[in-house]
């Protein structure tokens, strides 16, 4: 499994140039959506079309799931292209590379309108997972991420016709490519595809809502930033006077954007790197074990989806202790606050950052590219990995970062030890909020790695940040 992840990473970064900065191509993902099964879904593609250019969309499925059990509703998708299509022009503004609307519209497939295993077997195939079957054989060696917002049934036909229609070494060539998240299991064919597939990378929060990662989008938890999800917030800056994307997104019904993690990690801001799920991102941080089965919020509601004891290891929750740093009213800008520990954690943590970004986007829906903000370019002046010897010193820096709208900007350095292999906090000596820090290498009795994450925040309206993430390799040392 680890080499598989190793070898479509280097296939992704296609080049590391000068002083670490890569160049990614676009991640290709294909979407299966219950849309209309509560409005969450359309808050989500609302999201999704403002990333259109940074993320390679090769497919739109209305699906079914659970809570949806014998409907689809492309038409639902078709209507906030529609709305995208007017704003299209405007956003090209800001950034190049959106697709064309007509473009989005030419790959809106649906699955059947059936619950689950009804829709998987012999005469079950759909345009759906037909296409998800297409997509994968196009000679294009990057990785086909599967977003999955409610049932996954329609992925059960697509690997059910390949492994019945291919040679096992076609099918094995083809499952390989495939990164599967699921936002938990919204119909009773996910744990057939784990079970009949135990080789296919597989992100999912099994068992009950309660246990599941991707809450952490909407959850409402003292230590983070609930004011960016409020109703009051949404209304603001995405619902009223963005145009008619904006308009498209309804109210919260039961909870805000539930599907988005699911695809946050795609985006490519300096942090998120997806074929590291354990690394952390914007759409959470999941590590590779079998999960207890006990610990899978038996009891907690799931629409009814049988609960069973997984197979064999997928990637699943993983806990983050986070220090939330705070501004200060006075002298150092910034100070470190409590910690606090959860599987949420790992994604309430970016949450300021990735819903401002999120209301940077909808402004370039409807204003010049001088009335908007956009993101920081992070520059290190270092390659992106590095090795030392354990008790060495060693300088992290940032100069030549710059911000295209030639806001002030702000730094913060630290160390992420989630997601290394040494598991205690490694400090910045001195202030880790300005843009050249050094840090001393942690004794070591073997080879360890080390992340540090860059966060630079400008001062536009609203403050948008991108990230760099640095890799220390420390040995031990020598003798």
């Amino acid at each position: 499994m680890m080499k598989q992840i190793c070898l479509f990473f280097c296939l992704l970064c296609a080049t590391t140039t000068l002083f670490g900065q890569q160049q990614v191509l676009k991640n290709r993902v294909i979407i299966l959506t219950d849309i209309e099964n509560e409005p969450d879904d359309s808050e989500s593609l609302v999201r999704l079309m403002l990333y259109s250019n940074l993320i390679d969309i090769k497919g739109l499925i209305a699906t079914t799931s659970v809570h949806l059990m014998n409907r689809v509703a492309p038409e639902s998708i078709r209507h906030i292209i529609d709305a995208y299509g007017k704003v299209y022009t405007n956003l090209l503004k800001h950034e190049q590379g959106f697709p064309k609307p007509s473009a989005l519209r030419g790959i809106v497939k649906q699955g059947l309108p059936v619950y689950g295993m009804q829709g998987v077997g012999n005469g079950k195939d759909s345009e759906g997972s037909d296409w998800i079957v297409k997509v994968l054989e196009e000679e294009d060696e990057r990785p086909l991420w599967i977003s999955v917002w409610g049932g996954v049934n329609t992925l059960a036909q697509a690997l059910y016709k390949i492994s019945t229609q291919k040679t096992p070494e076609e099918a094995s060539r083809l499952i390989a490519k495939l990164r599967v998240y699921t936002i938990s299991d919204q119909d009773d064919t996910g744990i057939w595809i784990r079970e009949k597939y135990p080789l296919l990378f597989y992100i999912v929060s099994p068992g009950g809502y309660g246990n599941a990662v991707w809450t952490g989008m909407n959850a409402v938890v003292p230590q983070a930033d609930n004011k960016v999800i409020s109703n009051e917030w949404i209304s603001d800056n995405i619902q009223q006077n963005h145009g008619p994307l904006g308009a498209c997104y309804p109210d919260v019904a039961y909870g805000m954007e539930g599907d988005t993690p699911s695809w946050l990690m795609l985006i490519p801001n300096g942090l998120n790197s997806p074929e590291h799920p354990n690394w952390g991102s914007w759409g959470g941080r999941y590590e590779y074990y079998k999960p207890e089965y006990q610990n899978l919020d038996l009891q907690g509601y799931n629409g009814g989806v049988p609960i069973e004891e997984e197979p064999h290891p997928i990637w699943t929750n993983a806990i983050d202790t986070y220090y939330p740093y705070v501004f200060n009213e006075y002298g150092k800008s910034l100070r470190k606050g409590n910690a606090v520990s959860g599987t949420t954690v790992t994604i309430w943590r970016w949450r300021t950052e990735f819903q401002n970004d999120f209301a940077a986007r909808m402004d370039w829906c409807v204003k010049s590219y001088s009335e908007c903000n956009h993101p920081p370019i992070p520059v290190l002046a270092h390659p992106n990995r590095m090795t030392v010897r354990a008790g060495e010193s060693f300088w992290l820096d940032a100069s030549g970062t710059t911000d295209p709208d030639g806001d002030s900007m702000t730094y913060l350095w630290f160390n992420y030890p989630e997601a290394g292999s040494y598991n205690k906090v490694v400090a910045i000596d001195g202030a880790e909020n300005i843009y050249r820090v050094r840090v001393m290498a942690p004794r070591v009795k073997k080879k360890e790695t080390l992340h540090f994450i860059l966060k630079v925040t400008d001062k536009g309206n609203p403050p948008l940040t991108r990230y760099k993430r640095v890799i220390i390799t420390v040995l031990p040392p020598v003798g």
